[in-house]
């Protein structure tokens, strides 16, 4: 269930109960809000936004752009980036109350989620407003290796992204795994702390193979003139993986929590953005991992296959 606060009254008339409940009210609201920390929040001064990197800093912003602008126009909050260098500082920076917004991977959002970090699930991109938010992790090497199949990976330098990242670590380990491969002791491993470095770092050779997922190699690196259409060969493709979440902090009010919720399914997506003047065309409007529609909304629920993996691959990453 989408997290909401329902407020609570009295009947007019009943003072007497009040009067016998008065001494107890202060702590039954106190019990209350320490459950519920929206209901006691007070409205920031800012939002401010964090998001795992994926990519370079200046991609993520121009991604961004008009979804910054939407949501400043709908609650009349300026935002506020907040840069981070791994994605357990996303998870640390919302435990701390210290950001309010976050785009993450589901590995990290099931973290932050069941560790207690206090989010809550708003929306996920897609291409297309009929599709369900999803996306693959890819093993990647470079052209013409003799590294043909994941089983080959046995004894070679691995690229990953970051302990914490879906596509770049959980999955792939899960699926070395499956094939009998320790990805502690049978590999040697790198993490190299961006979807776009690992893909990168398979390319010019400082690892013999490596993974990111499906659209940093098929799309974004090649369009961005980063790499070179068939640099890089595909050996493996994950299941699909539920969409990553943009998240907001329960620590928010209530109200500015339900507002984030509206603006987020009605307004950033590229047809809408046109129509409120964000964006001239929509060919112009740069989505968030450059999305062909924007966000749609996502339950807790779409994460559960996560938890899954986290169960059959007992990683270290996974204990929260």
């Amino acid at each position: 269930m989408r997290f909401r606060t329902r407020a609570l009254g009295l009947a007019a008339g009943l003072t007497l109960i009040a009067a016998l409940t008065a001494c107890s009210g202060d702590a039954t609201a106190d019990a209350q809000n320490s459950e519920n920390p929206a209901a006691a929040a007070e409205m920031p001064e800012k939002l401010v936004f964090a998001q795992i990197p994926a990519e370079d800093t200046q991609t993520i912003a121009e991604q961004n752009e008009a979804m910054y602008a939407a949501i400043t126009e709908a609650t009349g909050l300026e935002i506020e980036v907040q840069e981070v260098t791994d994605y357990a500082a996303v998870i640390e920076a919302l435990r701390a109350g210290q950001v309010q917004l976050a785009g993450m991977g589901p590995f990290s959002y099931m973290v932050a989620k069941d560790g207690g970090a206090g989010v809550e699930p708003l929306a996920a991109v897609v291409d297309a407003v009929d599709e369900s938010p999803g996306y693959q992790s890819y093993a990647i090497v470079p052209q013409g290796s003799d590294i043909e199949t994941l089983e080959d990976f046995a004894g070679k330098t691995i690229c990953f992204v970051d302990a914490a990242s879906t596509s770049g670590y959980l999955y792939p380990i899960a699926g070395l795994m499956e094939l009998g491969i320790d990805p502690e002791s049978d590999i040697t491993p790198v993490f190299a702390g961006a979807h776009d470095a690992s893909a990168l770092s398979v390319a010019d050779g400082t690892c013999d193979a490596g993974f990111a997922y499906d659209a940093m190699v098929d799309i974004t690196l090649i369009e961005s003139g980063q790499l070179e259409a068939g640099a890089l060969e595909t050996v493996w493709k994950s299941e699909t993986i539920a969409g990553s979440p943009y998240v907001v902090s329960d620590k928010l009010p209530a109200e500015l929590i339900d507002q984030l919720q509206q603006v987020f399914d009605e307004t950033i997506n590229k047809p809408a953005l046109v129509e409120q003047g964000f964006c001239t065309t929509e060919g112009d409007c740069r989505m968030p991992e450059d999305a062909e529609y924007g966000f749609i909304d996502v339950e807790d629920s779409l994460y559960d296959g996560v938890r899954r993996v986290c169960e059959i691959t007992e990683a270290a990453a996974c204990n929260v």
